[in-house]
């Protein structure tokens, strides 16, 4: 069941509409079980895997909480137990194939072990409950509330990874229904929507028509290619996420921001602190910290950095392209982190960056080395993305009369593509900024309604004029 189906829009006001009838003592097991369908819609076998894995990490969360000795043991057998499973759905096609390509000569060779939406995402907030719990917070008593923490359907596909002491506090108040839940939650689904519809669906069909040959291009298409899919990653994911904290709010709770207008970042780092936020600060919570973070000098810090990175690009998925992605980040982050060694001893640059030419000079590389990552995110086979990598970098142009074959046929699109997808673009980001600063400065629930219902038909209007033939799955739904 997608977010832009029409299952989904049947779904969502069923659910919304129970939740508020139904006296309180009734509106989280009801949300539970919603949540519990939601999932099974795509698979049914996969609720007991599921189900299976909050129950132990309930039961493990309890007993952590009661251990006096050997608090570590008890943590780490907890975590290994949601680890295993992880590895066991996640990994394990990866590595039997990796052995039978070295070892047997085989090439596709797989188990056929078939991997359950949100994995990914259960994990990390069962492995962040039992940190938490490992750290002295109070674990949660009842079983209903535990398992809602994790099922939640808003955020059970691809987060944002909620943190549990804010949304167990969410779930044990008991609200009365607003008017306001709708006013500030439907902008924000019909603003993920039309992401998702109207922009990465759109520039979806140019970046598989390009990548579906990319060594036939030359730099400046692979360029254009690498941009197109740049904002197609963001506006698929962060419409997802604005679909999920829009569903949110009409049962009157918020999740987490998952992203922060991460195309302007000045550095790498900054990008991170904007990009998958939730991700990230997990990440740093509880992989970069506990390996020593900063506690170990410099080169003790660059380590951490680069495993941590390596490890969230292998998190990503279980291909050597996700694990060169993240092995990137982690070498960029220590370049950066090196680079600020440099300001530091000599002023002129740091002043240098500090003007208005410098600052965007930071924006414009800082976003064109997040696009090459992007290449081996987006291409599986690790050869061809590196020759992908490789000529854009070198800025080799077009060299064989096939590329230049291929390079016509691209350009014959673009006096379509590019006006509509750049008119797109503007045209959103005009009706976005000013609801994202209103909605900052919690000045949502003081616009006039009729502003809200011309924003949202305008947007719904675009949404039927520009859809796409076919809508793409959700790019972190396979993670």
């Amino acid at each position: 069941m997608l977010f832009n189906s029409l299952q989904y829009l049947i779904f969502l006001p069923i659910v919304v509409t129970f939740f508020w009838v139904l006296p309180p003592k009734f509106r989280m097991p009801m949300l539970l079980v919603a949540s519990y369908v939601f999932y099974a819609s795509w698979m049914p076998i996969f609720l007991l895997l599921i189900f299976g894995m909050t129950i132990s990490t309930w039961i493990m969360g309890k007993l952590l909480y009661r251990a006096t000795v050997k608090k570590k043991l008890v943590l780490g057998i907890g975590i290994a137990l949601n680890l295993s499973l992880l590895g066991i759905f996640k990994y394990a096609n990866f590595c039997y194939g990796t052995f039978a390509l070295l070892a047997l000569g085989k090439h596709d060779a797989t188990l056929g072990i078939l991997l359950p939406l949100g994995i990914s995402f259960f994990t990390f907030e069962f492995i962040h409950y039992l940190f938490e719990v490992y750290r002295g917070k109070e674990p949660i008593k009842d079983f209903i509330l535990f398992s809602l923490f994790a099922a939640f359907f808003p955020t059970q596909i691809a987060g944002p990874i909620k943190r549990y002491p804010d949304f167990l506090a969410q779930m044990q108040e008991v609200k009365p229904f607003k008017l306001s839940y709708l006013d500030e939650a439907l902008p924000v689904i019909v603003t993920g929507l039309a992401k998702k519809i109207l922009l990465a669906d759109n520039l979806s069909v140019l970046v598989s028509m390009g990548y579906a040959n990319p060594s036939a291009y030359g730099a400046p298409e692979l360029w254009l290619l690498a941009y197109a899919f740049a904002f197609q990653i963001y506006f698929d994911f962060s419409g997802y996420t604005d679909i999920a904290r829009g569903s949110s709010m009409l049962f009157g709770y918020h999740i987490p921001l998952n992203f922060n207008m991460p195309y302007i970042a000045k550095n790498i780092s900054d990008f991170w602190h904007r990009w998958h936020i939730s991700l990230s600060t997990w990440l740093r919570d509880y992989l970069f910290i506990p390996l020593g973070g900063s506690r170990n000098g410099r080169w003790g810090t660059n380590i951490n950095l680069f495993w941590t990175m390596a490890l969230g690009g292998l998190w990503h998925g279980a291909s050597w392209n996700f694990l060169v992605w993240g092995v990137y980040h982690g070498l960029a982050l220590i370049t950066h982190r090196e680079f600020q060694e440099l300001k530091r001893r000599f002023e002129i640059i740091d002043k240098t960056l500090e003007t208005t030419a410098g600052q965007w000079f930071s924006i414009f590389l800082t976003f064109n080395v997040v696009c090459v990552g992007w290449v081996f995110f987006r291409i599986q086979d690790i050869g061809t993305a590196f020759g992908v990598a490789k000529k854009m970098v070198l800025f080799r142009p077009i060299t064989t009369s096939i590329e230049a074959h291929q390079f016509l046929l691209l350009k014959s699109n673009l006096p379509v593509i590019v006006p509509i997808t750049f008119t797109m673009v503007l045209v959103l980001l005009v009706a976005n900024l000013p609801w994202s600063k209103m909605n900052e400065k919690g000045l949502l629930q003081r616009t006039p309604p009729w502003i809200t219902a011309i924003y949202c038909c305008v947007v719904i209007v675009a949404m039927l004029a520009f859809m796409p033939d076919t809508s793409a799955p959700f790019i972190y739904f396979q993670f």
